[in-house]
């Protein structure tokens, strides 16, 4: 490199690399000069009911029986009963005149979609005409890996959901527009507060080498390589009581595993996220059925991309080999060589994946617990929302040093296939690894899948092999997503970025960063301004890492498709619309087309529910009948006669019940929405049509003493006429 003399112009690089760290450092210098005022203040003084709040709560549980799961894209990953029901949680934001609100739906999905969106917004706009609309609604999903899948419109996630589950999308349309008019009818004046805290111990960065990447001087301004902050934006009545809250915390919904040594689960739960908002409003409506309490609690993901719960790290599970029970290798997350048996474990290895699911919760739950009880700030101001569609494929812009850059057509890496520490990939791809080597028989029959990338789009995707080139598959329609959900939602000083992709730690960092510095150097908000994100919400676009995180290309970065600027055109895109969040904003903000409609094109290959049959017995007997005595830590199991769960999903009802005797008369404290009870649905055989409901209850230490009984709701369809409901009991035993 020849040497630099006085007046010479310096290298690009240089310049990105100054500008990159002096930016870091001036954000994290805010960021905790925020900090430090919300938890050295004195208990929020309750402000005035400058705001309208609203808050609503509905079940969005689809079939949870002979249906993929998503999140882990295995395809034998098949539901066969349920854990813990699926919720969407609706928070609207409204200023005193009403004039302006937001809707902000915290939904127990993997991740938000177009077409699901397009259904909601549709809905609300005829329900509530020039109220609700494209603009101020945000569907964002917790990212739990253990719902009912199929309800994505693009054609690359429905691959091993054997395409579209209009089912699975219908439950979760008809449940999120309930909890959005049921939060509409709540509206009432009140107050917002917001507050941090920190949670150790909850998640860790599942691809470190990534983050290594990343500048010494960007690393060295942050303790840790995940943000282990809490956000909780509290929402008051008029009288300074809560009505709930939404938390923002960055760890995946992959407490339970699609496999590992101990389970292979297919029970339909709402991992981590789902469990920290059962226990809250449990602890606050301890005798209300979940989804029934009045507080409701939203626990939203951030960013999520390189997050783990699985806080004890990876290790080998290869039993008979040399390297069994040791740690992963570092760079590519392997195990002698292969990904597939290295598994991330959860504080709760030892017992179950169930276990390190309450753990996660749990330490989420009273963390938020610790701000709303604790010191907060008075959220004061403007509401407003702004929302515009991008094109991302082929998208110019400049970069703040003046260089020209575009981003990429849609396109999944070779990593992507090697998976993560959370749920290892396939055949022999590993993370990490930018030749195409490491699977060469992929690179001669990829071309059958999708189409071969040209050179233009091998050069822009570089330095990512490319496995799948999806932004060029459009048969029999789009395989992925080219254009995104910009939006931004604004209560005050309070800012919400709602992302259309999982950014990792530093990804997160970078953009929250950039967004409050042009909030604040616009004149828009002062130095107490909040700027959390919430994600993936709207359409899914994959994940979104830094450029020094793209070029090592672990899963993370081979999943980001739309190549190595995708973060910086997100972070010159939102910039570009801070005007729209000030009090009195003019203009429209520029916007690309919507993206085009899929769902009317979607294909789907499961078989309908044929008939039931019940054998020599009715619906609803009893195969395995209850004890007579149990005590606390106990199991109780009964068997009943059962029919196809999707025949009925019982949305806002149950499937089972534990039922205790009360005056005489048997009163519901249990149902498949709690985290105790669980229904294992069993095909026992096809040709007859029969199967079987294996109910489980394991009793809490606290439950009272008393006489209970389990029950089981069902529906049964005939051959011919219609689906008619049954129930059945078993026989009545002791808790003592």
């Amino acid at each position: 490199m020849p040497l630099l003399t006085y007046g010479s112009a310096l290298p690009t690089d240089f310049y990105d690399l100054v500008s990159s760290v002096v930016t870091s450092m001036l954000n994290a210098f805010w960021y905790s000069v925020t900090l430090l005022t919300a938890l050295t203040a004195a208990p929020a003084v309750k402000a005035a009911s400058q705001y309208q709040l609203g808050l609503g709560v509905a079940d969005i549980t689809g079939p949870i029986v002979e249906t993929n799961m998503m999140g882990y894209a295995d395809l034998s990953q098949t539901d066969t009963g349920i854990h813990m029901r699926q919720f969407s949680r609706a928070f609207i934001v409204a200023d005193s005149s009403g004039d302006n609100r937001f809707v902000f739906i915290n939904s127990d999905i993997a991740m938000g979609d177009s077409g699901v969106r397009r259904s909601i917004v549709s809905r609300l706009e005829q329900m509530y005409p020039d109220v609700y609309g494209d603009d101020n609604i945000a569907l964002i999903g917790t990212h739990q890996h253990s719902g009912v899948g199929g309800y994505l419109e693009n054609l690359l996630p429905q691959l091993t959901a054997l395409g579209y589950v209009e089912q699975t999308a219908n439950a979760i349309i008809d449940g999120t527009v309930l909890a959005v008019q049921r939060a509409h009818e709540s509206l009432a004046p009140g107050s917002l507060s917001v507050g941090n805290t920190t949670i150790l111990d909850a998640n860790i960065n599942r691809s470190p080498s990534a983050y290594l990447n990343n500048p010494e001087d960007e690393r060295a301004l942050y303790e840790y390589d995940q943000d282990k902050d809490m956000t909780v934006l509290r929402f008051d009545d008029a009288d300074g009581n809560a009505r709930g809250l939404l938390s923002f915390f960055a760890v995946h919904g992959t407490s339970i595993y699609q496999a590992s040594n101990l389970t292979n689960n297919t029970l339909v739960s709402s991992d981590n996220k789902g469990m920290a908002a059962y226990l809250y409003e449990a602890y606050t409506d301890p005798d209300a059925m979940p989804g029934n309490a009045t507080f409701v609690a939203g626990f939203t993901q951030a960013n999520v991309g390189d997050t783990s719960p699985n806080t004890l790290g990876a290790y080998c599970e290869s039993p008979g080999k040399e390297w069994h029970g040791m740690a992963c290798e570092f760079n590519h997350s392997t195990c002698g060589g292969t990904v597939q048996d290295c598994h991330g474990r959860g504080p709760g290895f030892r017992v179950s994946d169930f276990e390190s699911n309450r753990i996660i919760g749990e330490k989420q739950y009273l963390g938020a617990r610790s701000i709303m009880e604790g010191s907060r700030l008075p959220v004061d101001g403007a509401v407003r929302s702004v929302h515009v569609y991008l094109t991302m494929a082929n998208h110019t812009f400049t970069l703040p040093n003046g260089t020209a850059v575009k981003t990429c057509p849609a396109a999944m890496g070779y990593s992507f296939a090697g998976g993560t520490t959370d749920g290892p990939g396939a055949f022999d791809f590993v993370q990490g690894d930018n030749s195409t080597t490491q699977n060469p028989f992929w690179e001669i029959v990829k071309g059958a899948v999708n189409p071969y990338p040209s050179a233009a789009q091998i050069e822009c995707q570089r330095p990512k092999p490319i496995l799948l080139n999806t932004g060029y598959a459009h048969t029999p329609y789009e395989w992925a997503t080219a254009t995104v959900n910009i939006q931004m939602l604004r209560a005050g000083n309070f800012v919400m970025l709602i992302m259309p992709g999982e950014l990792t730690t530093m990804a997160g960092r970078r953009i929250r960063g950039a967004i409050r510095e042009e909030l604040i150097s616009s004149g828009i908000l002062s130095t107490d301004a909040y700027v959390v994100m919430a994600g993936p919400a709207n359409t899914y676009a994959h994940y979104v890492t830094t450029p020094e995180e793209y070029d090592v290309q672990r899963y993370e970065g081979a999943s980001t498709i739309f190549g190595r600027y995708t973060l910086d055109a997100y972070i010159d895109k939102y910039t570009s619309l801070v005007p729209f969040l000030g009090d009195s904003p003019s203009g429209t903000p520029a916007s690309d087309a919507a993206p085009a409609e899929q769902t009317s094109k979607a294909i789907s290959l499961q078989t309908g529910v044929v008939f039931d049959g019940s054998g020599s017995h009715s619906f609803g007997d009893v195969l395995i009948d209850a004890g007579k005595s149990y005590t606390g830590g106990d199991t109780v199991e009964v068997q009943f006669v059962a029919a196809n769960p999707r025949n009925n999903l019982h949305l806002g009802t149950t499937f089972l019940s534990v039922d205790r005797q009360v005056s005489g008369q048997w009163k519901t404290v249990r149902t498949d929405a709690h985290p105790s009870t669980r229904l294992h649905w069993v095909r026992t055989n096809t040709v007859l049509g029969t199967s079987t409901a294996n109910i489980t209850w394991t009793i809490e230490d606290s439950t009272e003493a008393g006489t209970y009984r389990i029950g089981y709701y069902g529906d049964s369809k005939p051959v011919i006429g219609s689906i008619t409901a049954f129930s059945g009991f078993s026989s009545e035993f002791t808790v003592s």
